[in-house]
């Protein structure tokens, strides 16, 4: 399960989209609101807003996606009580909402508005909300033993719009392209070549990179904002790791023929060893026999 969390101040705009025919809509779930209408649960969460009336986003929409793999898995039950614990974890209680499940895609997944403006009329807090919702989410998909996706591999590229489309085309390349490089220059050219360009950052007015930006077309992004892992520390870490495991590859290589060399010299001196015992034996038995020839020559005895 993943969530995408998006923040507003129109209740009117998000409730139509959550609560849109066209989507094949269901509601799941619901809570404080006058359910009359959407006319009637859009009035509903406008008149708590304006007990916190300098709060600038009261509205929070938050789409709730499952794996296309847990289709067997998945209920209407089992879906709302997942939201409903990832509401909980998430600090989203005392507070007005609704959610509904669209099945306008292949996988399962619900919509879920909330008021920030819970009904003591006190803010909701954002604060880290994304960095905490992954973390909610693996634990809640591992809980109910739903499938775990292995993140941008996932994604539907072909759905994606600008900048993400791109940033997600730098991504495949660069996860692709780093695993062959051994340094900076290297990964540089590769990815040239394929539309990338490679700046750095500089620490002050020194030398020392501290940072790296690609870019491909018209937009730039900084390492770490394509991936965590594509960060410049963690990029030199790993351009590091391959030159060192090239280099051990090589010496075990050379060792290795080494080995083999001194195997086959050692086979060829014991064969020639062998000869050099035939030659030593053959002219051994001939001199004896010339000696003989001679002693008999002189009516010697053996």
């Amino acid at each position: 399960m993943i969530a995408k969390i998006v923040k507003g101040k129109s209740f009117s705009g998000c409730v139509k989209y959550i609560l849109d025919d066209k989507k094949g809509t269901k509601l799941l779930d619901a809570k404080d609101v006058r359910l009359k209408d959407k006319i009637s649960i859009i009035q509903s969460f406008v008149a708590q807003a304006k007990l916190k009336p300098n709060l600038a986003q009261s509205v929070c929409h938050i789409s709730l996606s499952f794996s296309a793999r847990d289709i067997g898995k998945l209920s209407d039950e089992l879906m709302a009580k997942v939201a409903r614990e990832y509401m909980q974890k998430m600090g989203i209680v005392d507070t007005q909402y609704i959610l509904a499940m669209h099945f306008d895609k292949e996988h399962a997944h619900l919509h879920l508005c909330f008021n920030r403006v819970d009904n003591q009329g006190k803010t909701i807090s954002d604060k880290n909300d994304r960095h905490r919702s992954s973390k909610i989410c693996r634990e809640l998909t591992k809980k109910h033993g739903l499938y775990i996706a292995s993140g941008k591999e996932q994604v539907k590229t072909h759905r994606l719009k600008e900048p993400d489309k791109t940033k997600y085309e730098v991504y495949n390349t660069i996860k692709s392209t780093l695993p062959k490089c051994k340094n900076w220059d290297e990964l540089t050219r590769t990815l040239q070549k394929q539309g990338i360009e490679t700046q750095f950052k500089y620490k002050g007015h020194t030398d020392e990179k501290q940072g790296v930006i690609f870019s491909k077309g018209e937009y730039s992004f900084n390492g770490s904002k394509v991936d965590r892992q594509f960060s410049y520390s963690k990029i030199d870490y790993q351009l590091n790791q391959n030159s060192q495991e090239q280099k051990n590859s090589i010496s075990q290589s050379t060792s290795m023929d080494s080995s083999l060399e001194s195997v086959a010299s050692l086979a060829t001196m014991e064969q020639h060893g062998e000869d050099f015992d035939e030659i030593a034996f053959a002219n051994r038995m001939d001199y004896e026999e010339k000696q003989r020839q001679r002693k008999k020559k002189r009516g010697l005895r053996f």
